[in-house]
């Protein structure tokens, strides 16, 4: 007895150090499926990238290979070799029919309602034979427009009997043929392009020649396609959808999320050297780089290379199809003379101004890139405007004797004349009513300009390189798409007035990944255009992904606004890091921008040392510092009732979810309007550790789950004003805290508290200022 029970004791315990069994999926198919070779290659099925958007319990094995049809993969024994490893509860993802098309080649051919139909409900029969689950996809689309730009169907009865067999089999079906056509229609008949492999001789070892290929994906196209098949797995409920990968964000799933296409370029370089660069720290390079950009454009493009060294120069203008290389070890400077750098017309908040020259900029251009590990300094010191109480006696002394004028008050200085005469009247160089760049040469030095400058670019990217010593806006990239910034530094000092780290304003498509930025204004900073002009052009700023990126010294780390007239949406930031920041979440607007700003998305984010708020929603802004100076006064907002018109700006659909902050002056303000007030905010998972706790004014439908607030003042930890439709459900706070809830206003109704242990508070909830006890119901 005792021996049956140590065996049987054993066989439990090795069972339990068996691993689970992973949930395995077979495809087999053609090579829009197949996986592709990685070296140096731009090509990829869609089935080789599908396992980025299913979880770790899948292992996929992609049997699918190019220039297959059910025909030849039966002929040639592949169908057998998955019979033999297919198990109970596997999957078969099954997709032919580009090749069965092929009439002229007997080894390949299967009419429709022929040998190819037979073929399918052969794989499906045999697969349930083994207690598989087999799923039918129609034949992805090939990209096909006619000459008046009108898409064109390639496929003939193929999708059909796929259909057909679907029904009658009652098997899954994926219908690829449906949405991939709607894919490629909606890119239209350039942009399209990027999802197939379209490209230039000398791209690729893999196509030295070039291609011009409307069946097989580009990475981008085949994540697409792959996100195609994830989407109606979910739509139609099918068992599978349990598999799909969650991303950092618990609404959305992986594949959910935008996708960013980055460019590629010739395997051509250029070395500015060969222009005449010089790397001596005296001789101005201006002509030289520009040159040797414009000679590598008109050769298709590649790379220009700038190597180690201390290179002056002045403003530098990328063009298409270029590479700007910053080797390790260069430093590429800015000169610090203002004349080199001319006025032009550019976009300012929005709106059209005259502007001096960035020292960096495209206009128009297509696949531009700026990589490398080296430095570009913009002399910003010589523009920037500064007050005396931002720095120290010996830099301010440093900085006045360097030249420029002072205010009246000696509190300020400006590079100058020009430049304190424009600051007494505000003039950003609106180009209006006739107005012409020549008419503000007096106040150039006040224009001054943003460092990098892209505008109505496509296929952007940014790649190892640091900028630093901003004039102004650091990286502002407007009206552009598919943006990718990798591992880019962005650094000014923490007195660099409107020196933004990274302005995106009417842009989408956007990817910041690995970043790091210190500076003297906003760190990431979503923009749309202000009042009326950006609700005129109302363009967006639109699917973007911020991720793994660290903001020191900022106003925001990252920030919505205030000039979002054309709106935001779908903007998903994760894994960020905020390190002595003014304010953490910054979402600002006010009333006369309009736009609607909605389904933003914030998870995991860590937060220490924040000046001011740890999340901010403040449709009030002033255009102030979020810290109050010492001995600075600021008069709280006069609240009153105004009529809703364009001018009226939205705040909805925000997510927030696992957020830490240990250090703020308040965890959490939301302070809408009365007549629009902030909506559908909903807060999960919070820790934070500051002096005040949670304010919410003028809030319509705020929740908050699992909120932790640890705070030094108690009295009270959660203010609720004229609010209504507030949730507010298992919160933590400070034993013998002074009073939980403080709710104001006639107007504030329907608060739910939940699994909350309100006798930790001496005071449970107080009402003032017309509240009513009953506007809130404690379960």
């Amino acid at each position: 007895m005792k021996k049956t029970f140590l065996i049987v004791l054993v066989a439990v315990a090795f069972a339990f150090q068996l691993p689970l069994r992973q949930t395995r999926v077979f495809m087999i198919g053609d090579s829009t499926m197949a996986d592709k070779p990685l070296n140096d290659n731009p090509e990829r099925g869609w089935g080789q990238l599908l396992p980025r958007f299913l979880s770790d319990e899948v292992q996929v094995r992609n049997y699918a290979v190019n220039g297959r049809s059910t025909k030849s993969f039966i002929k040639e024994g592949r169908w057998d070799s998955v019979m033999k490893n297919l198990q109970k509860d596997d999957y078969v993802f099954i997709q032919f029919g580009h090749n069965d098309e092929k009439s002229e080649d007997t080894s390949r051919y299967g009419a429709p309602n022929g040998l190819y139909r037979d073929n399918l409900i052969r794989f499906v029969k045999e697969a349930r034979s083994k207690g598989a689950n087999p799923i039918l996809v129609t034949p992805v689309m090939r990209r096909k427009f006619d000459a008046s730009g009108k898409f064109t169907d390639t496929h003939g009865e193929y999708p059909d009997a796929v259909r057909a067999v679907a029904k009658e089999m009652n098997v899954p079906l994926i219908d690829l043929h449906r949405s991939s056509r709607q894919l490629i229609e909606q890119h239209g008949v350039e942009g399209s392009k990027k999802l197939f492999l379209w490209m230039d001789a000398k791209h690729f070892r893999a196509a030295p020649d070039g291609k011009k290929d409307d069946t097989h994906f580009s990475e981008y196209g085949a994540s697409q396609v792959a996100s195609l098949v994830c989407a109606e797995i979910l739509a139609k409920g099918l068992p599978f959808a349990k598999y799909l990968r969650p991303s950092a964000h618990p609404e959305k799933y992986q594949f959910e999320l935008p996708k960013i296409y980055q460019p590629n370029f010739k395997k051509d370089t250029f070395s500015i050297v060969a222009n005449g660069a010089k790397d001596d720290g005296i001789t101005l390079n201006t002509a030289a780089i520009n040159k040797t950009i414009n000679d590598c454009a008109k050769a298709g493009g590649g790379t220009v290379m700038i190597p180690a060294g201390l290179w002056v120069t002045g403003p530098i203008v990328l063009q298409s199809n270029v590479d700007l290389y910053a080797a390790r070890g260069a430093l590429i400077s800015f000169t610090p003379d203002r004349s080199q750098y001319p006025l032009v017309a550019a976009l300012f908040e929005g709106v059209e101004a005259a502007r001096a020259q960035s020292p960096i900029s495209a206009t128009d251009a297509e696949n531009i890139s700026i990589s490398g590990e080296g430095i570009f300094n913009g002399s910003g010191n010589v523009w920037r405007p500064l007050k005396k109480d931002k720095v120290t006696e010996t830099e301010w002394r440093k900085l006045i004797s360097s030249g420029g004028v002072l205010t009246e008050d000696k509190k300020g200085w400006y590079p100058s004349e020009g430049a304190l005469k424009a600051s007494k009247t505000n003039d950003i160089g609106k180009l209006a009513g006739g107005k012409k760049l020549s008419d503000f040469e007096e106040i150039k030095d006040y224009l001054r300009p943003n460092m990098l400058r892209f505008t109505n670019c496509r296929n952007i990217l940014l790649s190892g390189v640091t900028f630093e010593n901003s004039p102004a806006w650091t990286l502002h990239i407007a009206l552009s798409q598919h943006i990718t910034l990798k591992n880019v530094t962005v650094k000014n000092p923490s007195y660099g007035q409107n020196t933004d780290a990274l302005d995106l304003e009417s842009c989408a498509n956007i990817l910041v990944d690995g970043c790091s930025f210190d500076t003297g204004d906003d760190g990431i900073c979503i923009k749309s255009g202000r009042d009326e002009e950006g609700r005129k052009r109302g363009v967006p700023t639109e699917n973007m992904i911020a991720v793994n990126t660290t903001v020191y010294h900022a106003h925001g780390g990252f920030v919505i606004g205030s000039e979002m007239s054309g709106g935001a949406r779908n903007l998903f930031v994760s894994n960020c890091t905020f390190i002595g920041t003014d304010i953490g979440l910054r979402f600002k607007t006010t009333r006369g921008r309009g736009g609607v700003v909605e389904k933003i998305y914030a998870s995991n984010i860590v937060m220490k040392d924040i000046a001011a708020e740890a999340i901010l929603f403040d449709m009030y802004y002033m255009a102030k510092d979020p810290v109050v100076l010492a001995g600075e006064k600021r008069e709280m907002p006069k609240i009153e009732t105004l009529p809703v018109n364009e001018g009226t700006p939205v705040f909805r659909e925000f997510y927030v979810n696992n957020v830490s902050c240990i250090g703020a002056e308040k965890g959490l303000l939301i302070r809408g309007i009365p007549e629009m007030n902030i909506s559908n905010i909903q807060l999960r998972n919070l820790v934070l550790q500051t002096r005040k706790g949670v304010e919410i004014t003028e809030g319509n439908d705020i929740r908050l789950y699992n909120v932790k607030l640890y705070t030094t003042e108690t009295d009270p930890v959660i203010n609720v004003q004229n609010s209504h439709n507030i949730i507010l459900e298992n919160i933590d706070y400070n034993k013998d805290a002074t009073t939980l809830l403080s709710v104001n206003g006639d107007r504030s109704k329907n608060i739910k508290v939940s699994k909350t242990d309100t006798k930790k508070a001496k005071n449970k909830a107080v009402f003032n200022f017309g509240a009513q006890a009953s506007s809130v119901d404690f379960k």
